[in-house]
């Protein structure tokens, strides 16, 4: 059966785009990625500038320049499927530097480097197990625009 993403044949991009389609995956080389099955949430990614102060003592407001940005950790939240788990244990905490990958359906990537750590979420009465993945980003992120790209108007 061809299964065809209705979604690149949008007619007006500044319409929106949904996320679902989004993947992550994961590598040690940066070349060649593994897809981790069951992706739920992506946190924001980016990076916000810190604020240096260069107020001196002849202003009369508070004066600052952007510094150097300061990239959070990003938790990404995955539907728990064993194999996808299993597969990252003996990753995780052992302190290397993976590289990242987040895939979003119109071809936007963001890369980032960094460590991470696994934590299982809370379990409930009818409810889905669930696990986080906590990178700590020591590069990035860098994003790359689809190649078919979109226009802003």
């Amino acid at each position: 059966m061809l299964k065809i993403d209705l979604q690149k044949f949008a007619v007006d991009p500044s319409d929106g785009l949904v996320a679902t389609g989004t993947t992550l995956g994961m590598s040690t080389d940066g070349t060649s990625f593994t897809t981790i099955a069951g992706l739920k949430t992506v946190p924001d990614i980016g990076a916000d500038p810190e604020t240096v102060d260069v107020t001196d003592l002849s202003d009369t407001k508070k004066k600052s320049v952007a510094g150097i940005e300061n990239t959070q950790n990003l938790a990404l939240a995955c539907v728990y499927k064993g194999t996808n788990f299993a597969d990252l244990i003996s990753k995780s905490g052992d302190g290397n530097q993976y590289h990242w990958k987040v895939t979003y359906p119109d071809g936007l990537v963001a890369t980032f480097q960094g460590s991470f750590t696994l934590k299982i979420g809370n379990v409930a009465v009818n409810g889905a197990m669930d696990f986080t993945i906590t990178v700590v980003v020591s590069d990035g992120p860098d994003f790359t625009a689809p190649s078919t790209g979109t226009t802003g108007q």
